[in-house]
């Protein structure tokens, strides 16, 4: 996977499983592997080939656009974060991930299970994604920044998962977690969920 790519999956995985980015990325890849040929597709084939996943028209003009914008800059990513964050369905997060993996720039992309995880093991007390990520920097050396975050996204799923997860087996929650925490999400579990109510 080249630079460009990774910042089209990355930037597709928004509320969508890894899985499902996985299933449809290789066909979309097989005609446009290029800002140029993504660009070129437009965005009701972008649409086409990724409807599957979730805020896909959406995700479809962004990807196109920002492809357009790509080419406009000399048709290359750069390891640059303003021109990154500047470019249509690109966070900062997506930027971070990019950086980290594509460029190898220290970075600690910070999603959803991070967010959860650091919370849960007292690394942060923070309630945003920014101050949670500028916790975690402060709590590693610079150096492992890039490693250390899929180390605890991949530890994370299969020790620490979001559901059905018991703190006593956790190799980290076992001696992290207080007891406010796990308390809190016992009664996060046990609280009954509202009913969805289909549109009017």
């Amino acid at each position: 996977m080249n630079p460009y790519t990774l910042l089209v999956a990355v930037a597709l995985s928004a509320q969508t499983t890894d899985k499902k980015v996985n299933e449809i990325t290789p066909a979309l890849f097989a005609e446009a592997a290029t800002p140029a040929d993504m660009y070129a597709l437009g965005p009701e084939r972008i649409l086409q080939l990724i409807r599957e996943v979730g805020l896909a028209p959406t995700k479809a003009k962004n990807v196109w656009t920002a492809a357009g914008q790509i080419v406009e800059a000399g048709g290359e990513l750069r390891p640059d974060w303003a021109f990154l964050e500047g470019l249509a369905g690109v966070g900062h997060k997506t930027a971070s991930v990019v950086m980290a993996q594509a460029f190898d720039v220290p970075a600690f992309p910070v999603d959803t299970h991070i967010f959860r995880l650091a919370r849960r093991w007292g690394l942060s007390r923070a309630t945003t994604v920014e101050k949670v990520e500028a916790d975690l920097k402060k709590a590693f050396p610079i150096e492992t920044w890039n490693r250390r975050h899929l180390q605890i996204i991949y530890f994370g799923r299969e020790y620490c998962p979001a559901q059905r997860h018991v703190f006593a087996t956790c190799p980290i929650c076992s001696f992290a977690a207080t007891k406010a925490q796990q308390d809190a999400e016992i009664k996060a579990r046990a609280k009954p969920k509202k009913p969805v109510l289909p549109p009017a």
